[in-house]
């Protein structure tokens, strides 16, 4: 039971520390430290929301996944890889089979932390926008 708490505890650290460092990027390439509040404000409002989008589209593509969405895509690539390999062909499998090993090798997971962190920075985000318009937009 440890060892799960310590796992999960890892993989919403690795999804803050990777949504953190998209945000700096986003607050380095802007030139975050302006004279001017509403430009700071809206630096930081793109930043999170950014980088909580970029998580949710992640977490999305997780879920697709998992569910057995992108086995089709898969399988076009490996028999495009194996037209070029000499006798890759005699590694050729219908669609069916394949589909149905494929199916057996997808595990049950809950990959959720991409999910929450993603929430969390892009409802700071937007939080931010909603600051940023009422102050100084008008």
């Amino acid at each position: 039971m440890e060892q799960e708490k310590k796992k999960l505890l890892i993989k919403y650290l690795v999804c803050f520390a990777i949504a953190s460092l998209i945000a700096l990027g986003i607050f380095w390439t802007k030139g975050f430290f302006t004279d001017s509040l509403a430009v700071n404000i809206q630096i930081l409002a793109d930043g999170f929301s950014v980088s909580g989008f970029l998580l949710l589209a992640f977490a999305g593509m997780m879920y697709i996944g998992g569910e057995g969405g992108l086995i089709g895509v898969s399988f076009v690539l490996r028999n495009v890889v194996l037209a070029f390999i000499p006798l890759g062909r005699l590694k050729h499998e219908v669609y069916a089979k394949y589909r149905e090993r494929k199916m057996k090798e997808l595990r049950e997971s809950r990959n959720s932390a991409a999910l929450v962190v993603g929430l969390i920075f892009f409802f700071i985000g937007l939080v931010l926008t909603v600051i940023w318009y009422v102050k100084f937009y008008k």
